[in-house]
């Protein structure tokens, strides 16, 4: 048989118990890359030119190494020295993914307060408005209006990205799924279902990102 419905049902609470780490690593990700991306675009603009450099080497460096990789290179620093916490591998691995795509929303951040009007930093100027009041009150604002929706696609890109989580060991929904399929000589069923659930998952975050970026357009 091609298809087994015993073997789907098994594989369900399974795969389930799999996703819960996929969404854990794909939400606090998020946070991190949200938070350290927009961080990272203010010090690249804000900072002194060598220290400006500097980050734009850091910021190539992990834009342009695998994900994989940095997942790997942490995790077994951390599993190698000996005297180092013993830090749990999701941990690493929420954390690194937040790191590398933090790299990304920083540009998306870059282009949104470039793209503010220079008559709104010359208005605020005029007003003496100190400068964390302007960025905060009328420039980051504005530059969110613009930013939103690809900072959006690469949480959703990131949510694709965590099945090389099984490099450091960690059991997420497609690992759970290959794991099912060898223990049970079911691949059709467990990843059938697993890819089922990336996309009842993904699918209505991508539909709404794409009415917020619209009702964003209206303003």
């Amino acid at each position: 048989m091609i298809w087994n419905w015993e073997f789907a049902a098994e594989a369900l609470p399974i795969l389930l118990r799999g996703f819960v780490n996929t969404l854990i690593a794909t939400v606090i990700g998020t946070l991190i890359a949200v938070v350290l991306g927009l961080i990272i675009a203010v010090a690249i603009r804000s900072l002194p030119r060598w220290i400006n450099w500097l980050i734009r080497l850091l910021v190539a460096f992990v834009r342009n190494t695998p994900l994989v990789m940095q997942l790997m290179f942490v995790y077994f620093i951390f599993a190698g020295i000996p005297g180092l916490v013993d830090v749990p591998a999701l941990v690493i691995g929420f954390i690194v993914i937040g790191i590398h795509y933090s790299t990304y929303m920083s540009e998306s951040y870059r282009a949104g307060i470039d793209s503010v009007p220079p008559g709104q930093h010359e208005a605020a100027t005029a007003l003496s408005l100190p400068p964390v009041r302007k960025f905060t009150a009328i420039v980051l604002p504005q530059a969110l209006r613009a930013t939103v929706p690809s900072l959006g696609n690469y949480a959703v890109a990131m949510f694709k990205d965590t099945p090389f989580l099984f490099a450091i060991s960690v059991v997420e929904l497609v690992t759970s799924a290959q794991q099912f399929g060898a223990a049970k000589f079911a691949y059709t069923e467990a990843f059938t279902l697993a890819g089922l659930i990336f996309l009842a998952a993904s699918y209505p975050t991508s539909l709404l990102i794409q009415r917020m970026e619209k009702r964003l357009a209206t303003y």
